[in-house]
């Protein structure tokens, strides 16, 4: 391969981004929101260890509405409103063999694998919650929201691994994990104090001309990145993921401009209707019940894409190792019980850690499909995403990775249906969410090679 000079850069139309320093010196595809529409919000919830697969895939597509098994029973007055897919393996994780755990919850959003040679410290890949995060970040309170039910502090090494990767799954950049809140009390403060809105008087130094010559740039690079070797490749994708950073602040202030144009000439520009359904009332539990704690966690959740405080979430709803159920009637951990060995007993606690799972899931989706938002529900313009990292704890196995998803996605996703035989893996499925969302796409999340076009609506 020829080697670049060292001063290329991407052009376009009098401005240039000059690149960094390669070694050797197609993705394309935006899916535009439309403005008369609610906007599209993203969530994601995670169960570690895996399922017991017989009570969790439907029997076939055509009794999935009609008799769904029992992991999803508490779906069941939903279920039109979600999309199962079967069919999705995860991410293979040799040379980490040893480390099923460390890399089930830390490649969920990413994809990818740690870096082999930088075990000892995060490095990775930034995560899809946080692809999205970073594109509709700018016109939000907050960019995400991060919440988990235990901390994120359990100490353990697998492979030599940080373990950093055992509860996390947001990282905002290859090298940074996001923290996730565990305290509702400090999520209802973080989602209603009072923040300065410092981008409203830069709006006259910034142009629709500024966007253009950013989306040619940025074409440019696209092209440019199909020629580069998978090193320089992701040097590439880190320095665009901080040009990126110029682009959404110039949509931010386009958007406020846009909100101020509108209330001077007399026009609200609330982004509530009067027919929305109003904010739900949130009660901080006074018990330790483990439902009532999460069901506050995922209201939370609710109000902040109901109130568009965020439109990204990510909800860690246990980690590996560590959890235990004492409102199910047994206090042996969650992980001690994956690994049954075709036990009953075990299998029977497994599989009602899942369904207790789910539950909360539901509950949280049922909420949503309560309430008004524009000309449907607040979850027809979500997309909420139910997983796990692995398919079954006792083997470790990941060929078919459970996930649910729910919410139409403001009309990019058909629900109702069960998909038996998907081709694709997890990082095809992570691409497919951001393009129903109307996240641009301009390389794949992690592994993925393709979108799954089977979902779409």
């Amino acid at each position: 391969m020829n080697k670049m000079d060292r001063r290329s850069c991407l052009k376009g139309l009098g401005v240039s981004l000059g690149l960094p320093l390669f070694e050797s010196m197609g993705w394309a595809e935006p899916v535009k929101g439309k403005s008369n529409k609610p906007p599209v919000r993203l969530g994601f919830m995670y169960m570690p260890h895996g399922v017991i697969m017989d009570q969790f895939w439907p029997k076939d597509a055509a009794s999935f509405l009609t008799s769904p098994p029992p992991a999803l029973a508490s779906l069941r007055p939903v279920l039109d409103q979600c999309l199962l897919m079967k069919g999705i393996s995860g991410v293979p994780i040799a040379p980490f063999n040893g480390a099923p755990h460390a890399l089930e919850l830390s490649t969920w959003l990413t994809a990818t694998l740690p870096a082999a040679d930088k075990r000892a410290e995060i490095h990775i890949s930034i995560s899809a919650d946080q692809i999205a995060a970073n594109h509709v970040g700018a016109f939000t309170t907050l960019p995400s929201l991060e919440l988990a039910t235990m901390p994120q502090t359990w100490k353990e090494n697998q492979e030599g691994l940080n373990e950093g990767y055992y509860s996390h799954c947001s990282f905002r950049s290859p090298t940074q994990a996001m923290p996730a809140e565990v305290n509702p009390r400090n999520v209802l403060y973080r989602l209603f104090q009072k923040q300065e809105d410092g981008g409203g008087r830069e709006a006259s130094a910034m142009t629709a001309l500024d966007r253009s010559l950013l989306d040619i740039v940025l074409g440019g690079a696209r092209d440019l990145r199909r020629t580069l070797p998978a090193a320089d490749q992701q040097k590439l994708d880190e320095y665009l993921d901080s040009v990126r950073s110029v682009e959404r602040r110039i949509a931010a202030i386009e958007y406020r401009l846009k909100e101020a144009a509108l209330e001077k000439a007399g026009v609200s520009a609330s982004k509530r209707h009067a027919s929305d359904s109003p904010p739900i009332e949130i009660k901080i539990p006074e018990g330790d019940k483990r439902s009532e704690y999460m069901q506050v966690m995922c209201d939370l959740n609710v109000l902040a894409f109901q109130t568009d405080t965020t439109r990204v979430s990510t909800y860690i709803g246990s980690t590996p190792n560590g959890a235990s159920y004492p409102e199910l009637g047994f206090n042996d951990q969650h992980h001690s019980n994956t690994h049954h060995q075709n036990e009953p007993e075990k299998v029977r606690k497994v599989a009602a850690i899942t369904e207790f799972n789910i539950a909360q899931f539901a509950y949280m989706v049922k909420k949503m499909h309560g309430l008004k938002e524009g000309e449907g529900t607040l979850l027809d313009n979500c997309i909420m995403m139910w997983g796990s990292g692995l398919e079954d704890g006792n083997l470790h196995t990941r060929e078919n990775l459970p996930f649910i998803v729910a919410g139409k996605g403001g009309g990019s996703i058909q629900t109702g249906r069960f998909l038996a035989d998907t081709k694709g893996n997890q990082g095809d499925l992570l691409t497919t969410l951001l393009a129903c969302a109307g996240i641009p796409i301009d390389r794949p999340v992690g592994i993925a090679t393709k979108q799954l076009e089977e979902i779409k609506g």
